[in-house]
Parts: C-alpha cells; sequence; structure tokens
C-alpha cells in the first residue's frame, strides 16, 4: 500500500550505549533496610563511546566539570554504613546533566567554569534525544521505581542527594567544607544544620555555594518535593574527599549525623 503524501516516518534513535558498556545507572544495596535512599547524580566522568570524549582531553574529562568528584566514594561507603539503597548515574553530566530540567539551557552544557564543550552546540533533536532516552530518563526512572515500592510497601524514605563543589570558582575562593541544601521543605535540611553547629570546626554552608530550586534542580524538586517526603541535597567541597581514607572520614560523619537528624525527626511528631 502506497504511503499517504503527509504520513512521517520517524527512524529510531540510535542507541547512545553499546551492549559493551556501563548502563545508564548502578544500584547498590537494593534490598537495603534503613529508611535512607541515597542517590548521585554526578557520580561519574565517564563519556559513551559513541561521543568520542566530547573532544575533551583526560585532564578536562578528570576535573569537576566532568562530575562531582569524591561524591561516588562517600556514596558507596556511606550506603555500606547505613545500610541503605544507593543509586548512582554512570555518564558524565557533559553527556547531560540529571539535575537539571529538560527545557534548562545547561541541560547539555555548551561551557563550563573555563571550559567550551563544543561537541554539545548546535545539537540536532535526534541528538539530544538520544541522551535523554540513553542517560535521563533511565536515571530518574529507577529512582522512581524505588521510591513507588516503597511507598506500596508502606516503608518510609528520606531521600539523599549527594554532591561536591569545587574548592574555588572562577577565581572566587569557597570556604565552605559542607553545604546542605534545600528549597520549600527545610525538615531535614534544618535539624542536620544544627546538628552540623555543633562542631564549630566546621565551615557550613546554608544554601551555600549552591541552592536548591525549580528552575534550576530536577532530583530534589521531583524525587523529594513533590512526594513530600524529607529530603535534603549535600555537598562537601572536593579537596575534602579526594582520596578513599577522607571519602571514608566524611561517610563516617554523615552516617552519625544522618542517623541522628531522623531520630530527632521522628522525635518530633
Amino acid at each position: 500500500m502506497p504511503m499517504m503524501p503527509d504520513s512521517t516516518v520517524i527512524p529510531p534513535l540510535q542507541p547512545l550505549l553499546s551492549q559493551d558498556e556501563l548502563p545508564a545507572v548502578t544500584v547498590v544495596t537494593a534490598e537495603g533496610s534503613s529508611d535512607f535512599v541515597l542517590v548521585c547524580d554526578h557520580a561519574s566522568n565517564a563519556i559513551p563511546l559513541s561521543l568520542d570524549h566530547l573532544g575533551l582531553s583526560e585532564n578536562e574529562l578528570a576535573s569537576h566539570i566532568a562530575w562531582d568528584i569524591g561524591t561516588a566514594g562517600v556514596a558507596r561507603q556511606l550506603a555500606e554504613r547505613l545500610d541503605a539503597v544507593l543509586v548512582l548515574q554512570n555518564y558524565s553530566r557533559l553527556v547531560i546533566d540529571c539535575n537539571r530540567p529538560l527545557h534548562a539551557d545547561d541541560s547539555i552544557a555548551i561551557s563550563s567554569e573555563w571550559t567550551t564543550i563544543s561537541a554539545n552546540e548546535n545539537l540536532s533533536a535526534e541528538a539530544i534525544a538520544s541522551r535523554v532516552s540513553g542517560v535521563f530518563e533511565p536515571y530518574h526512572e529507577q529512582v522512581q521505581q524505588i521510591l513507588d515500592a516503597r511507598k506500596r510497601e508502606g516503608r518510609a524514605s528520606l531521600l539523599i542527594a549527594l554532591h561536591s563543589f569545587t574548592p574555588s570558582y572562577r577565581g572566587t575562593v569557597r570556604p565552605w567544607e559542607i553545604s546542605i541544601m534545600y528549597h520549600h521543605d527545610a525538615r531535614l535540611a534544618k535539624t542536620l544544620l544544627k546538628l552540623l553547629g555543633r562542631d564549630k570546626r566546621l565551615v557550613v554552608g546554608d544554601n551555600e555555594p549552591y541552592s536548591v530550586s525549580d528552575e534550576s534542580d530536577y532530583t530534589i524538586p521531583v524525587h523529594g518535593e513533590a512526594r513530600r517526603i524529607p529530603h535534603v541535597a549535600i555537598e562537601i567541597r572536593q579537596d575534602l574527599v579526594a582520596d578513599e581514607a577522607s571519602q571514608a572520614t566524611w561517610a563516617g560523619r554523615l552516617a552519625n549525623l544522618l542517623q541522628q537528624a531522623a531520630k530527632d525527626m521522628a522525635g518530633t511528631h
């Protein structure tokens, strides 16, 4: 039968990832018994083979522009200490940023600090769709499925989004060692800030150097605020989690803080 003149044939998207590559998402401690659900939007600096390193050097891909340095190490150890489920996103934020709404200008960044990512300029609709379906959607669908399952089972969930930040950005020094970020719902954030305030040695950021907003963030607004479950985003300065030993130190500190915060919150109800 001849095709109607106004019919449009849309070719199938070429898969972003080959069968030999890491999947878009990894779940650690899937059967974790605690109330905590840990997520890492920027856990890796990997680039799909099909994107040929995005034209960037190894040094550029090893830098903070490509990922949240140290976060995956902290998250894995924290998940173990808390017996918490952990969801890791396995590809660089430069492929597509899983903590940005798809309409955001920096969903697929064309520059980061001083670096231009020319391979991300003037992408076709098909190229964008390939990154969305290859990385963004599988990651967030996994987080959604985990939280949905816990709700069906009558289990409580406290969502913790883990990030890290650079000691300086565009020449501005950042003195904070850890930052607690939140927006509409500050229940867990304020409890953590109170606990952190007891250690006078720490320089703690309260929504500094970043904060959560509906326009610039995706994970907390969608998986935390929309569900009305306790949540917080935590940033640690990258020079403090640069090796396994320091990651273990911070994982231990966060485990104690989060467990105490959960008890304190439970005691207020």
